[in-house]
């Protein structure tokens, strides 16, 4: 089956700075994927060359097997985007900005569109500057799911709404997903959030990948050590992802085979999504590049490590 999402070696350059270098990764249709990572870790750079507002510097991205190309209307049909500050025209009614939706877009969906305003209590002839921010989103969000675009791509579309409207956002997210089977990426910072929603996962940091695959086999193939203080290059089987000294004892987790190992005077535990995926926001960028052919011997990843 073809992927929903296919980045290879994918790379943006900003003058001198490289925003992103060499990801590499694919995402099956179907799937809802969180893409987690600090500030200028090159997330929104990422989702913006998916959706076909930046040109890559170097490699590709496709979506449903087509290459991405910025301002093409192929490439822009094929994606929904809804950015963190849901730019709507203020002075719009709710009614108005579905009219503008199916002037610009030939698949729109407008009997979609109303029919949730009508379940959620947003009448169309609601000014949106007259709407909460928990509205404004959800409104946001109609717009994209009327679209009826494959992919649906959310950078931190949640960050500005209290916890009630965020709950309510993410439940029509999983609910369209749950209805039509499309494709999600969800850029947030909320770890804990994205425990919750999704099936896979993406890190960054510093413009690089650390991490990328299913979520229950990247679990798996991790695992949680405590035992007593050792040297650096003590044998562990496995990749060593972080670790934590105090003056007797260790916490290393590393990333093997599936199945728990067995080390003598050590204690083996299981690790969780966000302690996972916080271990490897942790990790220097320069990292990635230690063990370079990780990924293809490490199971639970679609991420192909390449060298700088």
């Amino acid at each position: 089956m073809t992927p929903a999402l296919q980045a290879d070696r994918l790379g943006k350059r900003y003058s001198q700075a490289w925003a992103l270098r060499e990801a590499t990764f694919e995402v099956p249709a179907g799937a809802v994927v969180g893409l987690v990572g600090p500030n200028g870790a090159g997330k929104s750079t990422l989702l913006q060359m998916t959706i076909g507002l930046l040109e890559p510097t170097e490699g590709r991205v496709a979506v449903f097997g087509a290459t991405s190309r910025a301002n093409r209307a192929d490439t822009l049909g094929r994606v929904s985007y809804v950015a963190q500050d849901h730019p709507l025209y203020r002075d719009f009614s709710v009614g108005d900005m579905f009219r503008f939706g199916r002037h610009m877009n030939p698949r729109w969906d407008q009997a979609l569109a109303q029919q949730r305003m009508k379940v959620l209590g947003i009448p169309l002839n609601r000014k949106i500057k007259r709407l909460s921010g928990g509205q404004q989103a959800q409104v946001a969000l109609a717009m994209a799911l009327a679209k009826r675009a494959p992919l649906l791509v959310l950078d931190e579309p949640v960050a500005s709404l209290d916890p009630v409207a965020r709950v309510e956002f993410m439940r029509e997210v999983m609910a369209a997903v749950a209805d039509t089977g499309l494709t999600v990426v969800i850029a947030s910072h909320v770890v804990s959030e994205l425990e919750r929603i999704c099936d896979h996962v993406i890190v960054l940091t510093e413009g690089r990948m650390q991490l990328a695959g299913q979520v229950d086999e990247l679990v798996g193939c991790h695992w949680l050590l405590t035992g007593p203080r050792t040297g650096a290059r003590a044998g562990f089987p496995g990749m060593v992802v972080h670790r934590a000294d105090s003056d007797r004892h260790s916490t290393v987790l590393i990333r093997t085979h599936p199945g728990r190992p067995a080390l003598p005077d050590w204690q083996t535990q299981p690790v969780g999504f966000e302690e996972l995926v916080l271990a490897y926001l942790q990790r220097p960028a320069a990292t990635t590049a230690s063990d370079p052919d990780r990924a293809q011997r490490l199971p639970g990843s679609v991420t192909k490590a390449v060298s700088r």
